[in-house]
């Protein structure tokens, strides 16, 4: 059997003659294999000397082993330093050639629109929610006084969605606008408030200027004291910050909406050059949202008692925003991803819109 002295010099040699992970690995197997390494041979036997023996030996075993390690330890860094360089060598790259080509990604209409219009109400005070864009049947259209014959409530405009409610058994839809939202912000907190909900919606209509799923924001405002003359004063400034005019004229026309009374439609006085929409002139009127004072069954929907508070709301479409403002004219393109398309109509990553800085640099 090898003298200690010599087991040691033997496996010294052979971890540092080791040139790759293979050769260091059966290195190490020789000393520390379970099965015929000599280093776990000797130290399985240490429990048979007697303890004379054993006090002497083991010290020095030990030793040993833990210098092995160490050196397998230090020729393994040794090797992958080495293979790293030699990797280096290889995959040298040239600086100097010019670099490739990335496409710069850019903003889409909807997400741009979407921001800029956010900036507006919230410099108005408005707070944004959200909520679920599967609705039950009572969120979509109970609450919001829509009544079971409505037109909006068939198949032909609504996607209904398979499985119930499972709180209420009623039939689930995707939601046909936001409107669900200022119901579920309405029995989340308590009154005044003044919120904002953009988001998806779904309907079944698809044309030139409709498609299945479209993007809106509703906005609702409930106090005390608030009246048409406030939504008036509302609207035309966010016409006017949007359409970055000085002045914008609208024209409210009666109009009946179950969730709202009075009810009125929004238009917005406007010319045409060229196909060009200009604000705030000309002779023509164009139609741009719907609105009135919440309703009180509404209310009631929402927890809040009609004979103390009141408020009023409204409706825009997003994808119809951006087509007016940017010259979009079909919204079927929104939707496409032809890359030329976006690449025309995009917008810069980093020019986040807001209200001092320009909404549409």
């Amino acid at each position: 059997m090898k003298s200690l002295d010599a087991l040691r010099e033997s496996h010294l040699t052979s971890i540092a003659a080791a040139s790759s992970h293979d050769e260091l690995e059966v290195a190490r197997l020789a000393a520390f294999g379970r099965k015929s390494g000599e280093i776990s041979q000797r130290l399985s036997q240490l429990g048979k000397m007697d303890p004379e023996q054993r006090r002497e030996i083991a010290p020095r075993l030990n030793h040993i082993k833990n210098e092995l390690q160490q050196a397998i330890s230090a020729k393994k860094s040794e090797i992958e330093e080495r293979e790293i360089e030699e990797q280096i060598g290889q995959e040298w790259t040239d600086i100097t050639l010019p670099g490739r080509y990335r496409a710069e990604g850019t903003i889409h209409p909807v997400s741009q629109v979407t921001e800029e219009v956010i900036a507006i109400f919230a410099d108005l005070g408005f707070e944004v929610a959200e909520g679920p864009q599967i609705e039950s049947d009572w969120y979509n259209f109970d609450a919001l006084n829509i009544p079971p014959e409505h037109p909006a409530r068939q198949e032909h405009d609504t996607f209904f969605i398979q499985n119930s409610d499972s709180d209420t058994g009623q039939p689930n839809v995707l939601r046909t606008h936001t409107s669900p939202v200022q119901i579920r912000a309405m029995n989340a907190a308590k009154p005044p408030m003044r919120i904002i909900a953009p988001g998806r919606v779904y309907r079944c209509d698809y044309d030139q200027t409709h498609t299945p799923m479209f993007h809106q924001i509703e906005g609702l405002a409930i106090d005390t004291d608030i009246s048409m003359a406030h939504l008036k004063w509302t609207l035309e400034e966010f016409c006017c910050a949007f359409f970055e005019v000085e002045k914008a004229e609208l024209r409210f026309r009666a109009s009946h909406f179950p969730f709202t009374e009075p009810s009125a439609e929004v238009d917005l006085r406007c010319s045409w050059e060229q196909g060009r929409l200009k604000v705030g002139e000309g002779s023509d009127w164009l139609e741009i949202l719907g609105s009135g004072m919440v309703h009180p069954n509404v209310l009631k929907a929402g927890g809040i008692d009609p004979d103390n508070w009141q408020g009023f709301a409204f409706g825009i479409g997003i994808d119809r925003l951006a087509m007016l403002k940017y010259g979009i004219p079909d919204l079927r393109a929104f939707f496409e991803s032809d890359i030329r398309w976006l690449r025309h109509y995009g917008f810069r990553p980093l020019d986040v819109p807001s209200l001092h800085g320009g909404l549409s640099r």
